[in-house]
């Protein structure tokens, strides 16, 4: 399992085994291409409707933000795909610890849409195929909360 640990006030470092440096480098070339396609089913997750109410609220909510809220996703999922490519461990220099955050968010977002999961709590689907994503989005959870852990201290 990965460690994190924050090395000085502005320092995070990352140990990434090599199997999950590809596992990350993997999902974050697939955000990049969930964020590429509007029309995907999990852009519902990563740009929710502000005002399900008020369909004309909501286009106009969606119409301002969504460029800059895509482009700011895009940049975390680089920003993770570029910092697992080196070998050794990641060094994480302000702003990236916050895009790592934001960019597992994401991740994990996208992978509940394709289970099926809702809600906290929820398993979403069980069957054997999803399991490897199953594991994959439990992962994501435990590396996200390693880094919120670390920027805390």
């Amino acid at each position: 399992m990965s460690r994190i640990r924050r090395q000085s006030p502005s320092t995070i470092t990352v140990e990434l085994s090599v199997v999950e440096r590809m596992l990350l480098s993997r999902l974050a070339e697939q955000l990049i291409e969930v964020l590429s396609d509007r029309t995907d089913p999990a852009m519902t997750r990563l740009l929710p409707n502000a005002y399900p109410d008020d369909p004309e609220a909501s286009a106009e909510f969606y119409r301002f933000t969504a460029d800059g809220l895509t482009e700011r996703k895009l940049a975390g999922a680089r920003a993770v795909l570029a910092a697992v490519s080196n070998d050794g461990p990641v060094v994480l220099t302000e702003p990236a610890p916050v895009q790592w955050l934001h960019a597992i968010t994401d991740l994990r977002l996208t992978i509940a849409n394709r289970l099926g999961i809702a809600h906290d709590g929820d398993l979403g689907r069980t069957d054997e195929a999803a399991m490897p994503l199953q594991h994959s989005y439990y992962w994501l959870g435990e590396l996200q909360e390693q880094l919120v852990e670390a920027l805390e201290r």
